[in-house]
């Protein structure tokens, strides 16, 4: 009995001494690890693995970041999902932002007074966010609920305040609600953080559209303009021959001239990109007389003489008078005669108007759609030292070039291209270029006009980058009923390519916001669930789901009684 009883005390002291000995290294290692942050994640397309510009910007925030969150109440799945990513993502910024980012979901409609929601409401739309109508389908009850939802967020920082629309609503045909979820969640990261960076900056870069030269109008570049002004100050200046004129801007946009630049003018675009300013070059090398096209159904192209060839060698390519067919390219509707009295119209493969699949993996053109373009001409590098050229976008394995002067007649549509006609591939139509360009004028001018101090002439220029696109169409939006559509929204198909994309992705690169693009370039992937198969078989997925597990750990636990009961039974 004795011998018992102490084997029983001894075996009492063990297990409290491993207790103890256990709680201390447990407690030790949370000391320990209290002084390191470290998450994982799982996933495969790493949703919630932060930018690592956007964990320098929480890191540098230094003071809270409050969010009121208007996506809560009574939501169906697809915005209780966005609602949970929504708040995933904050937890996460809050996480690596040392709890500088506080937030609230709130339900605008939860007051039973509607004068009051009617007010709140307004001031939501007033703020800049906007309604979403959302349509309900129950199967069950075979009708449909009707509901507004109003999924966005004021955000505040220092006494400033900027709205972030959550859920924006696509707006191509044969997109569904889930699409547009999907996407909206693989921007949350990207809005959240766009939206900080301009509470946090007090004046924004200056971009510029360059005129006096029969260049795009602000209508027709309207939806780029208005997208800039997110990000940017953007204006229009005249050079007309002003020194200054160009002094205090950050990026200048040469977009679609169609007659030539003066010595002078040209001569202060080239200072300026000696003093590091950057410039988006979109040029039609041909020009073609649209008006003669729609009214005779045919025109002639010829070398758009436009004197900027001479800089552009100088800064590292050139653009050739020529035209680019592609059969990957967009449809037009053609009218083949009129029946009843109403035209016939057909959608038939247009060549001139390439689709541009971007294949490189570069931050202005990584995970890019389609991009369409218009009457496009080629690009080649020439040698420019210190000058390093990237090709952004060319065309299709099954092109070819067209040189000039070119007939264009809209009857070449009835004729099914051949393909082995189509023997020009992957043609440049777009490229970047960086390093410390040289003056056109280098050893061109009179010794005067090179030691005056107010020209301040510079032969070799600062560290700075452009872009050349051989196409003006490309940030050019089309019009329906007198309104502006969206920029690369075809009005014929109700397909939106990737222009405004790529166009703003340019702009951010050009001014060093490398940070946008790579959120902007992020790819998440959400794991729908087939409604094919869950359609008339709920119950099925319910049991699945929920008794399944329950069974399995009672069919365990049963197992691990028994064997317990024949181990000490024995």
């Amino acid at each position: 009995m004795v011998s018992e009883k102490k084997h029983t005390t001894g075996h009492k002291r063990k297990d409290i001494t491993n207790f103890v000995m256990t709680a201390a290294i447990v407690i030790l290692a949370n000391f320990v690890l209290s002084f390191y942050f470290a998450r994982f994640d799982l996933t495969s397309e790493k949703r919630f693995t932060l930018a690592e510009s956007t964990r320098k910007l929480l890191k540098e925030l230094d003071d809270v970041v409050y969010l009121k969150i208007y996506l809560e109440g009574d939501l169906n799945p697809d915005f209780t999902r966005l609602r949970n990513e929504t708040k995933e993502i904050l937890d996460e910024f809050r996480a690596y932002s040392n709890n500088q980012i506080d937030y609230e979901f709130i339900n605008p409609g939860e007051n039973p007074d509607r004068s009051e929601v009617e007010k709140i409401e307004r001031q939501l739309y007033e703020k800049g966010i906007t309604p979403e109508q959302v349509f309900d389908k129950s199967k069950k009850a075979q009708k449909v609920t009707q509901s507004f939802l109003w999924p966005g967020a004021l955000v505040t920082y220092k006494g400033r305040e900027l709205p972030w629309q959550i859920f924006r609503r696509q707006g191509s045909g044969g997109v569904t609600m889930e699409m547009s979820v999907n996407n909206s969640v693989q921007e949350l990261e990207y809005g959240i953080t766009n939206t900080i960076r301009k509470l946090q900056v007090p004046r924004k870069p200056e971009v510029t559209f360059i005129e006096g030269h029969g260049e795009l109008d602000t209508l027709r570049q309207y939806d780029l303009m208005r997208s800039l002004g997110e990000y940017y100050n953007v204006n229009r200046t005249t050079i007309n021959q002003r020194l200054d004129a160009l002094q205090a801007t950050n990026v200048i946009v040469i977009s679609q001239p169609d007659s030539a630049f003066d010595e002078k003018d040209k001569f202060i675009i080239d200072q300026y990109i000696m003093k590091g300013g950057k410039v988006l070059w979109m040029i039609d090398p041909v020009y073609l007389n649209m008006d003669t096209f729609r009214l005779k159904g045919f025109t002639l192209g010829f070398n758009n003489e436009l004197n900027l060839g001479d800089m552009l060698f100088k800064y590292g390519v050139r653009l050739n008078p020529n035209l680019v067919q592609d059969i990957n390219c967009a449809t037009i509707p053609v009218n083949m005669g009129f029946k009843n009295g109403q035209p016939n119209w057909k959608p038939f493969q247009w060549l001139y108007s390439p689709l541009i699949m971007p294949d490189l993996d570069h931050p202005i053109v990584k995970n890019l759609d389609l991009i369409k373009m218009e009457f496009v001409s080629t690009i080649d590098t020439v040698s420019a030292k210190g000058i390093k050229k990237t090709i952004l976008l060319h065309s299709s394995r099954y092109s070819k070039v067209q040189p000039t002067p070119a007939r264009v007649a809209l009857a070449m549509v009835q004729f099914k291209p051949k393909e082995s006609q189509f023997n020009n591939p992957y043609q440049p139509v777009a490229c970047l270029l960086e390093g410390e360009f040289n003056s056109n004028y280098e050893n061109r001018l009179p010794q005067a006009i090179m030691n005056d101090s107010v020209i301040a002439f510079k032969a070799h220029g600062k560290k700075t980058k452009m872009i050349v696109i051989a196409d003006g169409d490309i940030a050019k939006n089309e019009f329906e009923k007198g309104q502006p559509l969206p920029l690369g929204f075809d009005r014929y198909t109700k397909q939106v390519f990737a222009n405004k994309t790529f166009l703003l992705n340019c702009f951010n690169y050009l001014l060093d916001d490398e940070g946008l693009l790579q959120l902007r370039a992020r790819e998440i992937k959400l794991r729908l669930l087939d409604k094919k198969k869950i359609d008339g078989k709920e119950g099925k997925w319910q049991l699945i789901n929920i008794a399944l597990p329950l069974g399995l750990v009672i069919l365990l636990g049963v197992i691990q009684f028994y064997i317990r009961k024949r181990k000490y039974a024995s």
